[in-house]
């Protein structure tokens, strides 16, 4: 990500917060409008080209999106008038902006465990990730998938997060999507997200104490999704963000395996 994208993105994010009428329908256009851009590229790349004047960028956002809610084309022109490393950058953070306005949207749903929870279900079944990971097929048929498989399991934002990215993957993982969706929305709540496999189900307390623990270390509310998985053996392996905190009882004989055979 280049600096002038880094920068970007943090504009683009003020101009979200200080927007108002943040709903589900402007989360639904913007993610549209990610959609036609990546599927043009002229148009994508017009938007993104520093050398045209900021006034003909928003101007193309009106002449091209002025029929979505005032709200969004407002966003929008906002993303246009940044300069951004490159179009595809641009498109990335259209998403991103969608991904945050339907968090907004949905303040009291659980959208980053929800996601998570779609992610595990994917990661379960092959099959599943194999129809929504594949080039062949239409995108809308696997937002429908999606649609079909989550409505009334999920929430309406993490339904509506879900399905939108997986009909745009541009040579993303679905679950490397899913996973980025989910610490965008628990950074837009001001959290941190952390995944915990342990071989036995942890207890509330269990959870909490760990959770605590964590946010002294990282300096924030950390919210903990639990894997069970048995081939740990014993001992917890933490995932947050980049790293990774291995206390796992299979993690120490792989170690003591590796010192035996050297």
């Amino acid at each position: 990500m280049g600096s002038a994208t880094t920068q970007a993105r943090a504009e683009s994010g003020r101009a979200l917060d200080a927007a108002s009428g943040v709903d589900l329908d402007v989360a639904r256009e913007l993610f549209a409008a990610a959609r036609t851009l990546g599927d043009t590229p002229q148009l994508s790349g017009a938007l993104a080209a520093a050398a045209t004047p900021v006034a003909a960028r928003q101007k193309l956002v009106t002449d091209v999106f002025g029929g979505f809610a005032p709200t969004t084309v407002s966003l929008l022109s906002a993303l246009a008038a940044q300069r951004w490393s490159s179009s595809v950058d641009l498109v990335e953070g259209i998403e991103e902006i969608a991904v945050r306005a339907a968090s907004i949207a949905e303040p009291g749903t659980d959208i980053a465990g929800e996601l998570f929870a779609v992610s595990r279900t994917v990661a379960d079944n092959p099959e599943l990730e194999l129809a929504l990971g594949s080039r062949l097929g239409e995108a809308s048929a696997k937002g429908t998938l999606i649609e079909a498989l989550f409505a009334g399991r999920s929430g309406a934002a993490t339904v509506l997060i879900a399905s939108s990215l997986v009909r745009q993957p541009r040579d993303r993982r679905v679950r490397a999507m899913l996973t980025w969706a989910k610490e965008l929305v628990a950074e837009q709540r001001g959290r941190i997200v952390g995944t915990v496999y342990s071989a036995v189900a942890l207890s509330t307390a269990q959870r909490a104490r760990l959770g605590a623990s964590l946010g002294q270390r990282y300096g924030g509310q950390v919210e903990l999704n639990v894997v069970v998985d048995p081939t740990v053996v014993g001992g917890l392996r933490v995932e947050i963000g980049d790293d990774v905190i291995d206390a796992t009882v299979s993690s120490r004989l792989g170690d003591l395996r590796q010192r035996l055979a050297g």
